[in-house]
């Protein structure tokens, strides 16, 4: 390459410069007087090159080192470029796949219904409607705004219409309050629907809640068997995804498959069983090609002999594609951790912010930036339902642990306080 010559020639010459300068330094230093037969008049010595060996030894070293910092830059170019052509190779792979299974999901694209068409309901239908065909349906009625986005709606006290959409999967968009009652008055509909059906076969259910133990045995509890569950929580909403939903973390748990419910605690890699650890960073994000089902203990592969088990699979990938595909991070994580991580990051968050909000702070001429992200914390938990703070505070058995630890991290540090006070008087 142009760089590699640049530095081949930069060091010839720097080699040539320092090897000139010790000649000319040698030249300067007193010269043992010699004869025409190129011997010293001391008879008792020898040739020139025995009686100084180490002027043409370094010569030879030098020659040496110049040759072998050569073949170690030419080397070092070498090996770039020959990555350069591998990573190019690479980009050109990917892509190549990438557009395959654009294509593979463009073919058989999913008709998702949504429950639930508030504000989030919205958010998360106008980008489904992009990637396949949305059916909404809600208790107030937004048929012309969902006809103004091409969504086709219909009311919730038709439940059977819904259904006979030819629905792959349902997303339970509700409040955390409301979730129960929703499942419980579509669950009966879902029964009857696939009893009617000549595949026997009842669609993906899934929620969006922001708390997932509750949620997922509910799910379990309530919904026929033949329905498949994935319980997920999309760690964002309208407002922090209103610029696209690229690097937003997508939470998600495979629940049941088949009819086989999962153990969420227990991960296959080949024939080794892996327990989920507590560290977030090393929580699974691939998709293993085994799982355990929960109970029995045994290892379900995701390639078995079952039609009906394939097509589950192939309908959860699609699902999890189109988040794929809006830049989403995808962190596969048990319910149960979710909980765990969530009261102490999200709950935490919305539990201060309106604690903070109680106090009725407002801007001041000399706002720092610390107490605008204070003013910004505040606004965006508060803009929330104060049902969505209340489902995190009921339905995460994690949380009254989180207000305990609060308090009292309250109290130690007014404890410091009157402390450092005692000791100025």
């Amino acid at each position: 390459t142009i760089v590699a010559q640049l530095l081949y020639i930069v060091l010839q010459a720097h080699y040539s410069i320092s090897f000139t300068a010790a000649s000319q330094n040698n030249d300067k230093l007193p010269q043992r007087p010699t004869v025409n037969n190129g011997t010293t008049n001391d008879p008792s010595s020898k040739s020139n090159t025995d009686a100084n060996p180490t002027s043409l030894t370094m010569s030879d070293h030098h020659q040496s080192s110049q040759s072998s910092n050569t073949d170690k830059i030419q080397a070092q170019a070498g090996k770039i470029k020959e990555l350069k052509k591998r990573e190019a190779a690479l980009s050109r792979l990917l892509t190549a796949v990438r557009l395959e299974k654009l294509s593979a999901l463009r073919s058989r694209p999913l008709t998702i219904g949504v429950v639930g068409f508030g504000r989030f309901g919205q958010f998360i239908a106008e980008t489904f409607n992009k990637h396949g065909r949305v059916v909404a349906t809600s208790r107030s009625d937004y048929t012309e705004l969902a006809k103004g986005m091409g969504i086709t709606y219909i009311r919730l006290d038709d439940p059977a219409s819904f259904l006979e959409q030819d629905l792959d999967v349902i997303i339970l968009a509700t409040s955390i309050v409301s979730f129960e009652a929703t499942v419980r008055n579509l669950a009966p509909h879902l029964k009857a629907y696939i009893e009617k059906s000549e595949t026997n076969r009842g669609p993906l259910v899934i929620d969006v809640l922001s708390v997932k133990e509750h949620p997922r045995q509910i799910l379990i509890d309530l919904l026929p068997k033949e329905c498949d569950i994935m319980c997920t929580h999309p760690m964002f909403g309208p407002d922090s995804g209103s610029n696209g939903w690229h690097g937003l973390n997508f939470v998600y748990e495979r629940t049941r498959i088949d009819g086989v419910i999962l153990d969420s605690t227990q991960r296959t890699t080949g024939s080794t069983v892996e327990h989920d650890n507590v560290d977030v960073s090393k929580v699974n994000t691939t998709v293993s090609k085994t799982f355990v089902e929960k109970g029995t203990g045994k290892i379900h592969n995701v390639h078995e002999d079952s039609e009906l088990h394939v097509e589950s699979i192939d309908r959860m990938e699609r699902f999890l594609s189109i988040w794929e595909e809006e830049g989403c991070r995808m962190v596969e994580l048990s319910c149960k951790d979710h909980d765990a991580y969530a009261a102490n990051s999200q709950f935490l968050t919305h539990l201060m912010g309106r604690i903070l909000g109680e106090q009725g702070l407002k801007q001041t001429p000399i706002d720092t930036k610390g107490f605008e992200s204070v003013l910004n914390l505040v606004g965006t938990t508060t803009a929330d339902s104060f049902d969505l703070f209340y489902g995190l505070y009921k339905y995460n058995q994690n949380s009254v642990d989180t207000i305990v630890k609060l308090k009292a991290s309250m109290d130690g540090v007014v404890t410091m306080l009157k402390e450092m006070e005692e000791k100025d008087i």
